[in-house]
Order: structure tokens, then C-alpha cells, then sequence
């Protein structure tokens, strides 16, 4: 194992403990397949699929988006000018709360709170799968509970899904993030371009430039700059995957990403 950084000290992972979160509902009964699952885990940019796919969720449940708690957001997708909760790029996860809580019979009101059923199910599935208990808590900028634990934990927590059983609530996340890419960031986004570019690859962004991946064969890591500035990001992901001695002409361009000034090229952000 390679590590560099203080990886064993509490981080906040963000938006990457998704596919957590996600396996706790389904594991407290939540009935979902293929795209709408890899939504369920995704930091979306409000296109109409994913905007329909949150209303599905949400229908299916017989609820509509006035239930959803997330704040109203303009989505990530610049050519997209509504704005309102189901745009905000954590409504899939939201949805997908709430029709957990509806087939549990479980308070939709409610479903945000830390002591509600649904929150302590997730909690009890994050400190499983990290091995670690969660040393700090707080409040994502969706709403929801956030929790702190270490960059190793985390990366224990995303080798469990392609390691898991074929027939495991962790593979099927694994599988419908990895085969719907788009669906869990956005087309253009650059989470869905590394997963197109290495096929088997899980890879999921959070917010503060935290990230995490896993491999088809285990392999796993994962990537917090300090300073929270999600430029360096993409780059050092690139070099981490590099690393493992996976590799795409298409990673290229997320390697060393141009700088503009001006609307000109004025330098690059390259790993030394």
C-alpha cells in the first residue's frame, strides 16, 4: 500500500460516501436497478435524464419533489437555466432516501435528522464497511448528515464493492456505477470520462477535492487535496490511477488540465 499525506487523520469525503449511502437503503429495503441506482449515488449536473430519473424515484414512491429537503440549486449543466430541489445535484440521493422511508414506513419529514431510522442505518453501514468508528459529524450542503472518518477507511469501504459477491448490494452498485457513468456526474463531467476511459473502474467525486475509486480486481485509493480547490483534483487522480498501472489516451486531457486567463491558455496544473 502506498500513501502519502496524513491518511489515517479524520477527513470529510463529501459527496464520495454516495455509494455508501446508497447500500445502506438497500439494505433497509430500497428496490432500485441500473441507471437510476448509479443515480441514487450520483453528484449530478441537472440534465433532463437525470431531472426525470429523480422524479422517478420520487413517483414510484408516490411522492413528487415538493418532499425532497435539499436546497433549491441551479444545476451543475450551464446550458440548463431552471432551478429548484430536483436540480440540485444530490436530488438523486434524496429521492432515493425518501422511497426508503416510504417502504419502511418511516417519516418523510424527518428523514434528514441523524437520529431518524434511515440516517442511523447509513451510519451503521459507513463505520462497517470504513472498520472505523465516525469521529466527527456534521451537515453536507444538501442537508443530509455528513461524517468523518479516514482516507484509509474509505478506501477499505470502496474495495468492498468489487470484492463483494456477485450477488451483493455492493456489486450491484459497483456494476450500475460503472456501466451508467453518466448517470451518477454528467456527460461532459470528468468522473464519467475516467470510468469510460478504464473500463471496471468506480470513481466518485466529493465536494472539498475529495475522491475515491476502486478497480474491478480490488484495487482502490483515494485522493483529498488539502486546500479543498478541486483543480488539482483530476490530475492527481490521473497520477493515482497511473500508478496502479491503469491507463487511456483519453486521461491525457485530465492530467494536466489548461489554465486560462483572459479566456487564453496561460499555463497547466501538472503532478510533479
Amino acid at each position: 500500500m502506498e500513501t502519502r499525506g496524513a491518511v489515517h487523520v479524520p477527513a470529510s469525503p463529501r459527496s464520495s460516501m454516495k455509494p455508501l449511502q446508497a447500500l445502506g437503503m438497500l439494505r433497509s429495503g430500497l428496490d432500485l436497478e441500473d441507471e437510476l441506482l448509479a443515480l441514487a449515488c450520483a453528484s449530478h449536473s441537472g440534465e433532463p435524464f437525470h431531472v426525470d430519473g429523480a422524479r422517478k424515484i420520487l413517483a414510484d414512491a408516490g411522492l413528487d419533489e415538493s418532499a425532497l429537503q435539499c436546497p433549491e440549486d441551479y444545476p451543475y449543466d450551464r446550458s440548463v437555466t431552471d432551478r429548484g430541489r430536483v436540480f440540485m445535484n444530490c436530488s438523486g440521493k434524496h429521492a432515493a432516501m425518501l422511497a426508503t422511508c416510504v417502504l419502511n414506513d418511516w417519516p418523510t419529514e424527518t428523514y434528514l435528522e441523524p437520529s431518524h431510522p434511515l440516517q442511523r442505518a447509513i451510519r451503521e453501514t459507513v463505520e462497517e464497511l470504513t472498520g472505523e468508528r465516525i469521529a466527527a459529524s456534521g451537515v453536507d450542503g444538501c442537508g443530509a448528515p455528513l461524517f468523518y472518518v479516514s482516507m484509509l477507511g474509505v478506501t477499505k469501504a470502496f474495495r468492498a464493492f468489487p470484492l463483494s459477491a456477485e450477488d451483493s448490494y455492493e456489486r450491484k452498485i459497483f456494476d450500475a456505477m460503472r456501466t451508467y457513468p453518466e448517470w451518477t456526474s454528467g456527460t461532459t463531467r470528468p468522473e464519467a470520462k475516467l470510468m469510460k476511459a478504464i473500463p471496471g473502474l468506480m470513481l466518485k467525486a466529493g465536494a472539498e477535492a475529495f475522491e475515491a475509486f476502486a478497480f474491478e480486481d480490488g484495487r482502490a485509493g483515494t485522493v483529498k487535496i488539502e486546500d479543498g480547490s478541486s483543480r488539482a483534483r483530476g490530475p492527481v487522480t490521473v497520477a493515482a490511477l497511473r500508478s496502479l498501472g491503469l491507463d487511456a489516451p483519453e486521461l491525457d486531457e485530465l492530467a494536466a488540465p489548461v489554465v486560462l486567463g483572459g479566456g487564453q491558455p496561460v499555463g497547466e496544473v501538472r503532478v510533479r
